[in-house]
């Protein structure tokens, strides 16, 4: 079930007003029985994976607790072992099956596998990253296990967050359930207006602009200089206001029900540094492979190559996390290669500093620092939306161009619709500088109540007339 769908229209405020009719000790049952509803909607057999894996892990959970010794490490990898499992089979049997065939037709050998004609169960990747984040607590000791088995299946198909985060920690999350949660007017008004301005930066700003970004990417070959050059300035808004939006929905609508999930974007294109970028974009995502992936490597805790090696491999399976294509492979590898490249050129970077007497503390400094980070995350884009490796490289050949037909406006929108989507996008960063010290939230509730009612209504309008109706897809659910 898409949150932009005619579906969830109906589907929210139904849970929402029977969730606090309720009596507290029944309300589990409900968002249980509605996640799964809102799962089914997309494919419902695949429901079964999620309940085979919830057994699996609940079991594991509570033997992993009680266990000393191997034992518990051994409840672990059964644990890992199915999570990955599931995952490996649905998102990557295909990917790795094309590869050894393409060896193997290389090699001359004969290799007769055929592909699988099955399709990834939606968000299978955010809610096999949520899960083993319980039993990796369990055995570290941060988390006592889960004996309530509604709960903690709850706690995996939560359906607000359930499809593509954020991806939470159960410490943050299991305790919720087990609170009662009263109507709070100013809460559920917080809620709406988070979900309202998520709606925004999907509809009327994501949605749009993909109209343009899809054209242009799905056609390398009949687009060059400045309709390409824009197309991946559109597509980093593009997949920032589908991602964050989605997330704004999520947290909103949880947060309307009185659960506090975490914020998964904080001004991602503010960042000064790739590093301070990956601590503002996809925040949940960020700190799991922190957590669970880095340190367990060691983290900064070995000598200065491993650690550097160590952050190139987290960089590289983040992006096979994002998808089974060698284009999300070389997208991480990218990242990996920038924080890297930070850490070679630091003192470098000092001297010069030094050397011209630059005050890395002015405002032209870090202007000039968010825009070349921008552009190399900009450039990393490009690898993750083309289809192909070859895609890419001919796009970045393209976008150089600089001939005669550079600023060819061969666009494939009208202008005026072109103008709409940038004055969308500047509303959109006006909004975010504003609130740079605050949350959206606080600096709308610091308005008069004729303000802040004229605000709502803008954005409503905003959404009706200038937002896309036609149920397009998030873009992380493929994730």
């Amino acid at each position: 079930m898409l949150f932009n769908s005619l579906q969830f229209a109906f589907f929210f405020p139904l849970v929402t007003l029977l969730y606090f009719a309720l009596p507290h000790k029944l309300r589990w049952a409900l968002l249980l029985g509605a996640s799964c509803i809102f799962y089914m909607a997309f494919i419902p057999s695949y429901i079964l994976i999620l309940v085979a894996t919830i057994i699996v892990d609940y079991i594991a959970g509570i033997y992993i607790e009680k266990e000393k010794g191997p034992k518990r490490r051994l409840y672990l990898i059964i644990s890992i072992i199915t999570n990955i499992g599931f995952l490996a089979f649905f998102k990557y049997f295909n990917f790795l099956n094309s590869n050894v065939a393409a060896i193997a037709h290389f090699l001359d050998w004969n290799y007769s596998i055929e592909a699988l004609s099955i399709i990834l169960p939606v968000g299978l990747s955010f809610h096999t990253f949520q899960a083993m984040s319980y039993t990796i607590e369990v055995y570290r000791g941060t988390q006592k296990a889960e004996y309530h088995f509604g709960i903690y299946a709850l706690y995996v198909m939560f359906y607000p967050q359930l499809v593509a985060g954020p991806i939470e920690r159960p410490q943050n999350l299991i305790h919720q359930f087990y609170e009662k949660h009263t109507f709070d007017y100013q809460r559920v008004t917080d809620g709406l207006k988070l979900m309202l301005w998520g709606f925004f930066k999907k509809m009327v700003i994501a949605d749009r602009l993909s109209l343009y970004v899809n054209q242009v990417y799905n056609n390398p070959d009949q687009y060059s200089g400045f309709p390409v050059l824009l197309a991946t300035y559109l597509f980093a808004f593009q997949i920032f206001c589908d991602f964050s939006g989605y997330s704004d929905i999520a947290i909103g609508s949880a947060k309307i029900m009185g659960f506090k999930l975490m914020d998964n974007f904080n001004t991602p294109y503010f960042a000064k540094t790739i590093k301070e970028f990956w601590k503002r974009w996809h925040i949940s995502l960020s700190t799991w492979f922190r957590d669970y992936l880095y340190i367990s490597l060691g983290g900064n805790r070995v000598i200065k190559w491993k650690m550097q090696f160590n952050l190139f491999i987290v960089f590289m399976i983040s992006g096979l996390w994002h998808g089974a294509n060698w284009t999300f492979v070389l997208w991480g590898s990218l990242h990996g290669f920038y924080i890297i490249s930070a850490i070679w050129l630091k003192n470098i970077k000092v001297k010069i500093n030094n050397f011209f007497n630059l005050d890395c503390s002015s405002k032209l400094i870090k202007v000039f620092d968010i825009f070349v980070t921008f552009h190399l995350v900009c450039l990393s884009w490009i690898f993750f939306r083309a289809d192909t490796i070859s895609n890419a490289f001919k796009i970045i050949k393209n976008t150089f161009s600089f001939n005669s037909n550079f600023w060819n406006l061969n666009i494939p929108i009208t202008i005026n619709e072109l103008a709409y989507s940038l004055f969308f996008i500047f509303l959109m960063e006006l909004i975010h500088f504003l609130q740079r010290k605050s949350s959206l939230i606080q600096v709308i509730n610091q308005k008069s109540t004729a303000i802040r009612w004229l605000t709502y209504c803008i954005f409503i309008w905003l959404i009706f007339i200038f937002g896309e109706f036609g149920n397009q897809q998030f873009i992380y659910f493929q994730f």
